[in-house]
């Protein structure tokens, strides 16, 4: 064989080799395209799918958006003898108030009490809770057989985020997971805020914060005074609800439903 000769055929013998190897590397590729064009669409580049979004747990809902103006959290002018840390419930206009001193005041909407469970008075702040449990009492479960025994605290709990025990009573400020009663008469004395709301004022608050409960009827002496200030908006501390407790998962029962 010439030298001509063999040089050809060693070329043929490299170039069929290559010829292979190139269908072996795009034998899948052709493949998903065919597959691709068999279902009617052609393969996306991977570019096309955005990064994961972040989890529903990541993002904190506004609440008060849902509220009417007049019940969202403010800052007002408060005519007031008690010291900066109070708090000031206001049950006829259905408004607590944190002071802040200097003849000012963090307002925020809350629910009280339905005709008959209304209550005035002074306690103190005695316990905090994130996320609380729930235990109905002996005589709201007397009034309503159907309520469970116990609830674990969670997004359905109807303390919802945070709760503040007032003395060594049955009373508490808590959250609550329906904002619509924010602003009406609905429970059995306790007062309730939006999560976003109770959370801040948790914030806020320390074990032994003295909490003044005003009449629903006419006061004797001067009323309280409030007067608004321009909109403000005080920052909350953390943000409005946080995470729950590992583990729990809570049954959803209406604030509606716990008279």
């Amino acid at each position: 064989m010439t030298q001509s000769a063999f040089t050809r055929s060693t070329l043929l013998r490299r170039s069929s080799a290559l010829v292979f190897l190139g269908l072996m590397v795009l034998a899948p590729c052709l493949a998903s395209a065919a597959h691709a064009q068999t279902l009617g669409y052609a393969p996306a580049p991977r570019e096309v799918f955005p990064p994961e979004a972040a989890t529903p747990d990541t993002a904190v809902q506004d609440e008060d958006s849902l509220l009417p103006d007049r019940f969202r959290r403010t800052v007002v002018n408060l005519d007031t003898r008690e010291a900066p840390g109070t708090i000031i419930i206001d049950t006829g206009n259905t408004y607590l108030y944190y002071v802040l001193g200097g003849g000012r005041a963090i307002r925020y909407g809350v629910g009280v009490g339905r005709e008959g469970f209304t209550w005035s008075g002074v306690q103190t702040v005695t316990h905090k809770a994130e996320w609380p449990d729930w235990h109905p009492p002996a005589e709201m479960i007397a009034r309503q057989p159907y309520l469970p025994r116990f609830m674990a605290g969670g997004p359905g709990n109807p303390l919802g985020a945070r709760a503040m025990y007032l003395g060594s009573s049955e009373y508490r400020i808590h959250g609550t997971n329906d904002p619509t009663t924010i602003g009406k008469f609905v429970s059995s004395g306790c007062v309730r805020l939006t999560n976003e709301d109770v959370t801040d004022l948790f914030n806020r608050v320390q074990v032994g914060t003295k909490v003044v409960v005003l009449p629903k009827g006419p006061m004797k002496g001067a009323p309280l005074q409030a007067r608004s200030l321009p909109a403000t908006r005080p920052a909350a501390l953390r943000p409005a609800v946080t995470t729950i407790p590992s583990g729990r998962q809570a049954m959803f029962i209406p604030v509606s439903a716990v008279n």
